[in-house]
């Protein structure tokens, strides 16, 4: 944790029995808690022959709540839905006070501990009017090929069901045509997976008065946390 920038995660054990036994999931809860201008603008590799960033600040909601501290709060909750049902869960970072890890660092815990499944947790930042909802981001370039693809568009269509069914949240009405889910080509913690899907969900825009007013309630991060755990047992359980 006191590496700058941070590696390795945080790997925490279950705490009862349940359907998600001998799994392993990562959960990535987006961006980090210290910004340190060096570190984020290192280069490093997303895939594709490519460079960026090593991570950004992420964005800021209406009320100046820092995207890290919002999508630290949904891991945090999800991580215990998770461990309860009995999986393994492994952080991508161990906290929110640190600086990374970087994107590609965070695909490269998930490759090195197994997992089965990777749970990204952002929130998108759009200024356009009117623009609010939940958007459900795979990767079309992942270095596992098209059968881990196809396997992380299964697991976006779970969890656009369930937070369908789980909160007041629309699908998004700028990105995805109105499908929840949306392909990109330049996301590396999504790209570099080598054995396991993996999604990241943009839970809400948090420029957007109707978004904020639900996700900075403590029921709605519970709620959305509670969707992303349902659908990780929609795949693995």
């Amino acid at each position: 944790a006191s590496e700058r920038p941070s590696r390795g995660g945080a790997r925490l054990a279950p705490t009862a029995s349940g359907p998600l036994v001998g799994r392993v999931i990562v959960v990535d809860p987006g961006h980090n808690g210290v910004a340190v201008p060096s570190i984020l603008h290192r280069p490093v590799p997303p895939g594709g022959g490519a460079t960026k960033a090593c991570n950004t600040t992420g964005t800021e909601a209406l009320d100046g709540t820092p995207e890290h501290a919002l999508t630290w709060a949904v891991g945090v909750r999800l991580t215990g839905l998770l461990r309860a049902e009995g999986a393994t869960v492994v952080l991508t970072r161990p906290d929110d006070a640190g600086v990374g890890p970087c994107v590609d660092e965070r695909a490269a815990i998930a490759n090195r501990a197994g997992a089965d499944l990777v749970l990204s947790v952002h929130g998108d930042g759009a200024d356009v009017a009117g623009a609010r909802g939940f958007h459900v981001i795979v990767s079309d370039a992942m270095a596992g090929g098209p059968a881990l693809e196809r396997a992380s568009r299964t697991a976006a269509s779970a969890l656009v069901a369930e937070l369908g069914a789980r909160t007041p949240l629309p699908r998004s009405t700028y990105l995805g045509g109105g499908t929840g889910i949306d392909a990109r080509a330049d996301i590396a913690g999504l790209n570099l997976l080598t054995g396991c899907p993996g999604v990241m969900l943009e839970m809400g825009n948090l420029r957007n008065a109707a978004d904020w007013a639900y996700l900075g309630t403590d029921a709605g991060r519970a709620q959305v946390a509670a969707a992303l755990a349902a659908a990780a047992g929609r795949v693995l359980g």
